[in-house]
């Protein structure tokens, strides 16, 4: 490469993209334009002034439903409030340029200038672009808001970490915003969009296990396999939750010990949800001594049914199940009516105890671990007597 083709193309790379002379001269055209415009096209300017201001008068009417939206219902985050709220975020700068472009691609009488027109166009693109940002925000942030200030989820950690998450999508959303602007303006974004996905690859290796339990928390609000309040089973723990965080879920278990279990593994793993059930099962093995006579155990299960209808509880099943080893075993299976654990309990104990009062009454004896001990014959052998 030639020295005069280096010497230009460096002076290319330090030339600014707005130079101050362009942007004089651009203005004092654009000034020029509308003056001889406005004293050419004076009557045309001003119908267009009154339409735009009847439309600006409109769309300011329009906004002031979405603060009554709000006001229906205050102190709630249902979907009409979080649609009042983005309408309320409408900014008067929107309102004026839609009425501008509508009346200029409305009414062809008007005729602005190039320089206007573009000007015009320029300025509707940035507020367009901008407002749709601040409404997506609105909307995202509305329906987190949502899900987590339900019956279900109020007062959660979450709730309160959505500063948090308003900053992450105040950045993201105006963040492709402002792309979008700058490429409308004819700069070359390559250069940025890679920077800015090379920038959050950095800071998502960076903060993966972070934004791991982010998104998990964010899985658990909005498909909801739990709340807080449920009682769960985890692998190897039971608990009650008490709180669910941006980074981690806080378990209480029967015990009284607080377990604090990462978001993300935490959905990694099997979850029961113990509160959701209808019933909880109770299991007895009945082992029968085996020599009990077949007609009582014949009759053991309706035996059963009785008792544990007795006890206001609902029968399943009952029969024989297994030889065992000194035993003939038995299953008892009935229903607790509620999911909660202490009512479990009690019905538990309560049919237990009615099953060996019956038991005791109709002379049927469980077996218990016993061993016998056979004796062979005598190993020692009288010999021959001696004198």
């Amino acid at each position: 490469m030639s020295t005069g083709n280096t010497a230009a193309a460096a002076a290319a790379a330090q030339t600014p993209i707005f130079s101050a002379a362009d942007v004089t001269a651009q203005t004092r055209a654009l000034l020029s334009a509308s003056a001889a415009w406005i004293t050419a096209h004076w009557l045309q300017v001003l119908v267009a002034v009154a339409v735009g201001g009847a439309l600006v008068v409109g769309l300011l009417y329009a906004r002031s439903l979405g603060r009554r939206l709000c006001d229906r219902n205050p102190g709630e985050t249902g979907w009409g409030t979080v649609v009042g709220r983005a309408i309320t975020r409408t900014s008067r700068f929107f309102i004026v340029m839609l009425a501008a472009k509508l009346v200029g691609d409305t009414f062809a009488f008007v005729a602005p200038p190039r320089e206007v027109a573009d000007t015009i166009d320029f300025l509707w693109i940035v507020a367009a672009t901008f407002q749709v940002a601040v409404w997506a925000r609105e909307l995202i942030l509305g329906a987190i808001e949502h899900r987590t200030s339900t019956d279900a989820y109020h007062g959660e950690a979450l709730v309160s970490a959505l500063g948090l998450i308003r900053l992450l999508v105040t950045f993201a959303v105006f963040a492709i915003a402002l792309v979008v602007v700058l490429d409308n303006l004819g700069v070359n974004v390559t250069g940025l969009v890679a920077g800015l996905g090379v920038g959050g690859i950095a800071i998502g290796l960076a903060a993966q296990g972070i934004f791991a339990d982010l998104f998990a928390a964010l899985a658990i609000i909005f498909d909801r396999p739990f709340r807080r309040g449920d009682v769960i089973s985890y692998d190897r723990t039971t608990g009650t939750v008490e709180a669910i965080g941006l980074k981690s879920t806080r378990i209480r278990s029967a015990t009284g010990e607080e377990r604090i279990i990462s978001n993300k593994q935490l959905l990694e793993k099997e979850i029961q949800n113990i509160t959701r059930r209808d019933y909880r099962r109770v299991l007895f093995t009945l082992g029968v001594v085996q020599w009990t006579p077949v007609d009582k155990l014949r009759a053991l299960p309706e035996m059963m049914k009785e008792v544990v209808e007795a006890c206001d509880k609902t029968f399943v099943r009952a029969g024989f199940m297994a030889f065992g080893a000194s035993s003939y075993d038995f299953d008892v299976e009935f229903d607790s009516p509620e999911a909660a654990f202490q009512p479990f309990f009690d019905a538990r104990h309560q049919v237990g105890l009615a099953i060996i009062e019956r038991l005791n009454r109709e002379g049927i004896e469980l077996a218990y671990p016993t061993q016998t001990l056979m004796h062979g014959p005598s190993s020692a052998q009288e010999g021959p007597a001696r004198p």
